[in-house]
């Protein structure tokens, strides 16, 4: 399923070519890398066009941009690390792209891609976090995220027994609990 470009018209309208880089091998993996030299721990923007070939650019950039306006098969962002033997692998990739909207389905085109590309990759969804962005009224503008803070859930299970929230929240609880319990 290719996904279209449903955000705002006036950054799709900024498109001049395709900003994205392609990764066809893992030597151009590591020339992208490369590329970013000083940004390397941060994830790549990347959608993988309706040829299947990855294309990343900067995480800062738009998707839109990135595919050079047209379709893509999936979009979101990724992370490389070095593996065991030294070679980069995808450690982390997300679906989130508020320009093309990409559901969970998109994840075979991204392993494909990868596969193609010859870059190891978890497979399966086990480093595949989903974003959803929730059913909200718009308040201007034909696209969900125009004239609007958008919020973004990620979904991901808690271990058994793990209380949400973050460290501090579970620490005043707790404290509460003990002291409601005396």
């Amino acid at each position: 399923m290719a996904y279209e470009y449903v955000g705002p018209e006036k950054i799709a309208r900024r498109v001049d070519g395709v900003a994205g880089r392609p990764v066809r091998s893992p030597a151009d993996l590591e020339e992208r890398l490369a590329e970013r030299r000083g940004e390397c721990d941060e994830p790549f923007a990347f959608v993988v066009d309706v040829a299947g070939t990855l294309l990343l650019a900067p995480r800062r950039s738009e998707h839109v941009a990135c595919a050079g306006g047209r379709p893509v098969l999936a979009a979101g962002e990724i992370a490389f690390a070095a593996d065991g033997g030294g070679r980069r692998a995808a450690a982390g990739i997300t679906n989130q792209s508020t320009g093309y909207c990409p559901d969970a389905g998109c994840r075979p085109a991204v392993a494909a891609a990868l596969d193609r590309a010859r870059v190891p990759h978890p497979g399966g969804s086990r480093r595949f976090t989903e974003v959803r962005l929730p059913p909200l009224p718009v308040l201007r503008g034909a696209h969900p995220g125009e004239g609007r803070l958008l919020r973004v859930r990620v979904l991901r299970r808690r271990p058994p027994g793990v209380r949400g929230g973050p460290p501090g929240q579970r620490a005043a609880r707790a404290a509460s609990s003990r002291a409601r319990a005396s």
